[in-house]
């Protein structure tokens, strides 16, 4: 089986300097809407999927640290990202259904946002597949929980 197209360009693209940043900015051109939180994606592999966000000032709330909906932000593009690359694209497609999240404690610092799902995965036809997200900061504590839910559909023949 290839490798779905996502998770081959992000395999070309790291092999190059600057290529984990290349990759990040290419996400983002796809899906603009990321691009307010600008990410850097450290790993990605069926299953997994890291990245990472600066705490600047773009991010913050009226308190001074990073704010609930780049939170979320993060946590729908790890999910997503990590789904494409994961999910089988001949025969399979996915669309982000709904999310829960926790926001453990105030981010003050850079925050990096892990998700993964037990591999591998029997991929079935009209499936929630439950992505769970957890966000840290760089002191390595829990600062926030998602659960993102995607549609698993078969593609029709």
């Amino acid at each position: 089986m290839t490798a779905p197209p996502l998770l081959r360009t992000y395999q070309k693209f790291t092999k190059w300097p600057c290529g984990h940043w290349l990759f990040s900015k290419a996400v983002c051109a796809k899906a603009p809407y990321f691009s307010s939180i600008k990410p850097a994606i450290s790993e990605l592999m069926p299953g997994k999927c890291v990245a990472s966000v600066k705490n600047r000032r773009a991010v913050h709330n009226h308190i001074g640290t990073i704010h609930a909906i780049a939170q979320c932000n993060l946590a729908e593009l790890v999910a997503g990202v990590m789904t494409d690359a994961t999910v089988p694209h001949k025969t399979h497609r996915w669309i982000p259904k709904g999310m829960t999240v926790e926001y453990l404690n105030k981010v003050d610092t850079d925050m990096q946002a892990t998700a993964k799902i037990p591999m591998p995965h029997q991929w079935l036809d009209k499936e929630d597949l439950v992505v769970p997200v957890e966000i840290v900061n760089m002191r390595g504590e829990l600062v926030f929980r998602a659960a993102v839910t995607m549609y698993i559909t078969a593609r029709k023949k």
